[in-house]
């Protein structure tokens, strides 16, 4: 299995090379460097990372959370926020996004591994229950297409086949008094034979 793919969103150039660096040691691919918010959704979208690693005070309009909540919506890639920033407005405005993981400024290469492998693992599980969910969806579809098709068939037996002996027996019951010339028996016969 190859190596995760990973995209660092970092506009301090040092910093990002130092995790790079960190990446490799630990047997990921860092396979880009983003320093904006709409440079890190540009790349996600061409690149396909399995995760990004996302700072949240970015140069530009965009702050990482921001960036980050619109990688997940669209692309369905995880984010882990590496920050330097604890401020309580901060990590509540990021927990918003249902990041994979928080990561303080500065971090051991220990602590940046234990949360990726943690991010990865929990990603995958829910790749496969979405997976699952889409399956189950298709699966009641086509129950509910397959229920409408019997239903469909019953009706139209109904009211080409039984429907019409019901309604000749039916005929044959109300009108036995003006065959008198046929006994109870001979009706009942007839009546069995439409059947």
């Amino acid at each position: 299995m190859p190596p995760p793919k990973l995209l660092i969103v970092e506009d301090e150039i040092i910093i990002a090379r130092d995790i790079a660096a960190q990446l490799v040691a630990l047997g990921y691919t860092p396979v880009g460097h983003a320093t904006t918010g709409q440079q890190s959704i540009d790349m996600a979208r061409t690149l396909q990372p399995d995760l990004v690693l996302m700072d949240i005070q970015l140069v530009g309009p965009m702050d990482g959370i921001a960036a980050a909540q619109t990688i997940r919506d669209d692309f369905f890639i995880p984010v882990v926020f590496v920050s330097a920033f604890s401020a309580d407005a901060t990590i509540a405005r990021a927990k918003l996004t249902e990041p994979y993981g928080y990561i303080l400024k500065p971090f051991s290469e220990r602590e940046l591994h234990t949360v990726i492998e943690m991010a990865l693992y929990k990603h995958q599980a829910e790749s496969r229950l979405r997976d699952s969910a889409i399956q189950m969806r298709a699966l009641s579809q086509r129950v509910l297409e397959v229920q409408e098709t019997e239903r469909r068939r019953v009706a139209l037996e109904l009211h080409d086949e039984i429907g019409q002996s019901l309604t000749a027996i039916k005929i044959n019951l109300q009108a036995h008094h003006r065959f008198t010339d046929q006994t109870p028996e001979q009706l009942n016969a007839e009546n069995l034979a439409i059947v």
